[in-house]
């Protein structure tokens, strides 16, 4: 099944570890075969890996745009979210965590950087001292 993206003009992404920008209009691409895409707006740079979920986040984004080096990705990605389970509670949460390591067992890396963000999103609740629950993908 195709992938169709609408980039607006200047927008940039990674295809399969290239970075890509589109021109100075709305463009389209459509891919017919599998590769890893990750828009502009999903990639977490250096700088901004400041806290336990977003040091998941990067190891998962790490994997799915530069599978060459997966094996050290995945080291790191265990070691933080060891680190991430040990200090949560939240049993929808720990079960989002199992969730997140199982997709990246089974190498559906897009996947888990789905599921990163709710961990983003709680971890940045709790930090606010709002109730604790699963947020919604708002995105």
């Amino acid at each position: 099944m195709p992938l169709k993206l609408s980039l607006k003009p200047g927008e940039k992404f990674v295809l399969n570890g290239a970075v890509v920008q589109n021109g100075d209009r709305r463009g389209v691409l459509v891919l017919q075969n599998k590769a890893s895409v990750l828009r502009e707006k999903d990639i977490l740079q250096p700088e901004d890996v400041n806290s336990p979920a977003r040091r998941i986040y990067f190891q998962v984004m790490l994997m799915y745009i530069d599978p060459s080096e997966t094996d050290k990705y995945y080291d790191e990605f265990i070691l933080r979210m060891s680190e991430f389970m040990d200090a949560i509670r939240n049993p929808e949460i720990l079960s989002e965590c199992v969730a997140i390591s199982s997709c990246c067992l089974q190498r559906e890396y897009y996947k888990a950087l789905l599921s990163c963000r709710k961990l983003i999103a709680y971890e940045d609740m709790r930090l606010r001292n709002e109730p604790a629950g699963v947020p919604t993908d708002s995105d």
